[in-house]
């Protein structure tokens, strides 16, 4: 049975529609619209649409409920719903849940979109925000109220890689009645755990890991069947944030490597930061995987690895920091992260430039941060690279 299978045969087989034609690889119906058979049943369809039945691209279509399906029992969701973009499954889940006068906390370490979102639009409408730091379980249970209806943070931050404990803050936000939104970029679908350890809603930015070869913008939001068919699905098909068709299979084809890519991408990842660590050039090295993080035995109870990405911090700040990314070879500037390709990025200057400097320094994010998405080059060449980089600083 397919809820049996092992999390990789359900990211190669889950979910798959076959059309009359018996393909092996999933179609791409590209088609904005569907024909009825007659009125009564364009009717019935808008009245309550059956589970292949499609009415607009914009509600759904037959290739993006296959990549719905088939994330959502890799998660371990009851179901999905896939978006243009990482930040339109983030807005949306918070927008659809969310009305002037409801009360948010949320971790201060975020994607610098993700703050806009909490700081800039939601308290535009009238929605309190706190914001509390992620690692400490006693301001989150200070910051948490009765009257709190939503709790959001990123499994691990962007891009100081501070880990959550996720059980402990799902413990005191359902204590109070509010839903867990988690961000799990960084853990993937390979490596997360969050539904099991409590969160009511995951997130994902489809365009990083799932992709995973820079092709394609996407996201997706998981979550119960009630939450997604009854929250979000009105307020995305009416605003229009769904996935197109052929990201859809895009975002297929990726999850069919998803794991090979992924678990060969941390294991390089870990071997890099054993390499790094404790360099001359670094002011510290921050790794979730490797013993030397704060939070290394939470990272391994809640992920069993430690995921893609590293940061290091060189002690002659900015300056050093471009040197080094300017001397490297391999590994590629650009500010995505998830890729085939090692990328690297500087997110003072970059994703966290609109950050005040007051909020970069309660955030640890200094100048000298560099932050290193490993990709599937050969980790011999990726040690060879960056040791060379740092040497010539």
């Amino acid at each position: 049975m397919a809820q049996d299978w092992k999390p990789r045969t359900k990211a190669v087989h889950g979910g798959t529609r076959r059309s009359q034609y018996g393909e092996v690889s999933e179609a791409i119906f590209l088609t904005q619209g569907f024909v009825y058979d007659s009125a009564e049943a364009a009717e019935a369809r808008f009245i309550e649409a059956g589970p292949d039945e499609f009415i607009y691209a914009r509600y759904g279509n037959p290739t993006v409920a296959m990549f719905e399906d088939r994330i959502a029992g890799l998660e371990g969701a009851e179901d999905a719903f896939a978006t243009a973009s990482g930040m339109a499954a983030v807005s949306g889940a918070l927008m659809s849940m969310l009305r002037a006068g409801d009360h948010v906390v949320a971790a201060r370490a975020l994607f610098g979109s993700c703050l806009y979102v909490l700081e800039e639009i939601l308290t535009r409408y009238g929605v309190e925000v706190s914001f509390v730091d992620g690692t400490d379980l006693d301001a989150w249970k200070v910051a948490i109220r009765s009257d709190t209806s939503v709790v959001f943070f990123e499994s691990i931050s962007n891009p100081t890689l501070e880990v959550i404990d996720i059980s402990a803050v799902c413990a005191m936000a359902h204590a109070v009645g509010a839903k867990v939104l988690v961000d799990n970029v960084f853990a993937t679908p390979v490596f997360s755990r969050a539904i099991e350890l409590g969160a009511d809603v995951v997130i994902y930015s489809a365009t990083k890991h799932i992709d995973g070869q820079g092709r394609a913008l996407g996201g997706v939001i998981l979550g119960s069947r009630a939450y997604i068919r009854k929250t979000v699905e009105p307020y995305m098909k009416h605003t229009g944030g769904a996935m197109s068709p052929f990201t859809a299979w895009v975002m297929l084809k990726g999850l069919e490597t998803l794991s090979l890519r992924v678990n060969a991408q941390a294991d390089s990842a870990l071997a890099l930061a054993e390499a790094l660590n404790g360099h001359k050039a670094l002011a510290r090295m921050i790794y979730p995987g490797h013993p030397s993080h704060e939070q290394h035995a939470l990272t391994m109870r809640q992920m069993a690895k430690g995921g893609t990405v590293l940061s290091v911090d060189l002690k002659g700040g900015r300056d050093a920091a471009f040197a080094f990314l300017n001397a490297l070879d391999v590994a590629t500037i650009s500010n995505n992260l998830g890729d085939a390709k090692t990328i690297v990025t500087h997110p003072a200057t970059t994703t966290h430039q609109r950050l005040p400097q007051d909020q970069k320094d309660a955030l640890g994010l200094t100048s000298g941060l560099v932050r290193i998405s490993v990709g599937l080059e050969d980790c011999d060449d990726l040690i060879a690279d960056f040791t060379r980089a740092l040497a010539a600083l």
